[in-house]
């Protein structure tokens, strides 16, 4: 009977014992790990910068809206920047509209400016390179393709400090600044006018008042004639035809 009771309790206590923790899954052994703390945190700090940063920008709409322009501003730079393509493109449209025209009326900064493009992209010492939100184009000493010791060489090659004086152009907002520059005006020669006079070589803009009285004429010039001013126009050439007539008559007798 003892040894009955020892046993029940023993089974009673073998119940009442919380069960042996069995084997973890491995989405609990991956969370548990350092890389799995590590990425819970970064979560969290970042959910945490987030929060801030709405809180922020509903308590100081202004500073919010001043940042949020700027980085707007910066990412349009960023990806509205031109590249090499584009600036090929523009050097060869550019160089078609000075071959349109005879050398005796091309200007000569444009045309030496697009000479001097050429002559580099065919050379290969035409450059490209991008500087986040510009992108810059500069001249080499040569190809980089070129097997000569002085081209391959690292030591030889030229230092950055010597870049500045080697750009030839700047490109910003889907622009090339300094081919635009050298492209105004590029159908007048001044060349032509150098002998004029100084007060005839500057030329002002007409005023708004000769601006619309130029385009008043104009749009009279089209009109049709009405027969009230053939009639007025009749008459003006008879009235010079009978003042002529004694002129001739005197003349005649004399």
């Amino acid at each position: 009977m003892a040894s009955w009771r020892v046993a029940r309790r023993m089974f009673c206590a073998a119940a009442e014992a919380p069960a042996a923790p069995g084997p973890s899954s491995r989405w609990e052994r991956l969370k548990s790990s350092k890389a799995g703390v590590w990425c819970r945190s970064l979560v969290s700090d970042y959910k945490e910068a987030c929060r801030e940063m709405v809180v922020g920008a509903w308590e100081k709409p202004l500073k919010a809206s001043v940042y949020g322009t700027l980085l707007g501003g910066v990412l349009a730079c960023f990806y509205s920047k031109p590249d090499r393509m584009s600036f090929e493109a523009d050097l060869l449209e550019r160089s078609n509209q000075l071959c349109l025209l005879s050398p005796w009326i091309r200007s000569g900064t444009s045309d030496g400016h697009i000479q001097t493009l050429v002559k580099l992209r065919n050379e290969g010492r035409l450059q490209h390179a991008s500087l986040g939100v510009l992108s810059v184009m500069y001249r080499t000493d040569y190809d980089p393709d070129t097997m000569l010791y002085e081209a391959q060489c690292s030591n030889l090659s030229v230092p950055w400090r010597e870049l500045p004086q080697r750009i030839l152009d700047i490109g910003f907002v889907g622009h090339w600044w300094v081919l635009d520059s050298r492209m105004k005006d590029y159908d007048v020669n001044d060349e032509e006018f150098k002998h004029l006079p100084a007060y005839m070589q500057v030329t002002s803009p007409p005023s708004i008042q000769e601006v619309e009285r130029n385009e008043r004429l104009h749009n009279e010039s089209l009109l049709p004639l009405t027969v009230e001013d053939e009639e007025k126009e009749t008459k003006v050439v008879n009235k010079e035809e009978s003042q002529s007539q004694p002129v001739v008559e005197k003349q005649a007798q004399a």
